[in-house]
């Protein structure tokens, strides 16, 4: 029970000297799930389910203008008229397929979520990043082992 208690702190301090808000939130929040729901299934509940609630909550924040009037179908028909439409248009799509394999890899191997977390961690506390890169990098590092593996077949290293 100490060690991650060590490893929250140490995540918290980050979070000060990096004067990132999100990430002392995260780490306040499972302090208190860690010290008094330890034996409960609620940090299960929270790793198993949390990436998915993320996903819904950023999902109901950009769909919001649409829900206030401040976008509609006049700028829906912009998009199409503009290069910087189309380019971001595709790009929400590249992210999004690319977030779908990451999603798979997370759930599947350990020790890439491990590594995965710990660039977040390190890109959200020294360099203002935003914690969604477990999952695009997860989808990014995807991509990088199929190339590597079909290279690999290829050349047969």
């Amino acid at each position: 029970m100490i060690q991650p208690l060590l490893f929250l702190t140490l995540l918290l301090v980050l979070g000060f000297i990096s004067k990132n808000t999100s990430l002392i939130m995260a780490v306040l929040v499972l302090y208190v799930f860690a010290i008094f729901a330890s034996d409960s299934k609620l940090l299960t509940l929270v790793q198993s389910k949390g990436i998915n609630w993320g996903v819904t909550v950023i999902t109901i924040a950009v769909l919001a203008p649409i829900a206030t009037g401040q976008i509609g179908f006049k700028d829906l028909y912009q998009i199409v008229q503009s290069p910087s439409g189309w380019i971001a248009l595709l790009s929400g799509l590249a992210v999004a397929l690319i977030a779908k394999y990451g999603l798979s890899l997370l759930a599947n191997d350990p020790e890439i979520t491990t590594a995965l977390v710990m660039g977040t961690i390190i890109a959200v506390a020294f360099f203002k990043g935003v914690a969604v890169g477990p999952l695009i990098g997860a989808g990014i590092a995807f991509i990088i082992l199929a190339i590597y593996e079909w290279l690999k077949g290829i050349i047969g290293m």
